[in-house]
């Protein structure tokens, strides 16, 4: 079993700045993607970043250039720095952990980011 354990996050102004962080334990395995996910009222979860353990990157469009994902500590640790945040950009963000070619299958708890004037 995968143990997600989240931080971050928090209330900034529109053009700020917030981080998130995810340490995965457990059985993790051997190529594998870890990411966030988001999810704002009445709206779908969508992918916001990923990376890989090889180091293969993928954000969506929306945040492209504002966002930037990378991992730590043996990979086990993923971090997403969010720069010129955006009133869209408020949502419950979800850590995840897959196994590379397979679907997202393990989340953390979610962690609130919320920007406003």
């Amino acid at each position: 079993q995968v143990h997600l354990a989240e931080s971050g996050g928090g209330l900034a102004e529109p053009g700020g700045s917030l981080s998130l962080s995810c340490a995965a334990s457990g059985n993790i395995p051997g190529f594998n993607v870890m990411g966030w996910y988001r999810q704002a009222p009445g709206k779908e979860r969508e992918m916001v970043a990923t990376v890989t353990n090889g180091g293969s990157i993928n954000y969506v469009d929306s945040v492209k250039g504002r966002f930037t994902i990378f991992r730590e500590n043996g990979w086990n640790t993923a971090y997403l720095q969010m720069n010129s945040l955006k009133v869209e950009d408020t949502a419950v963000y979800y850590c995840t952990l897959y196994a590379t070619g397979g679907a997202p299958d393990r989340w953390g708890l979610g962690t609130q980011v919320t920007v406003s004037s």
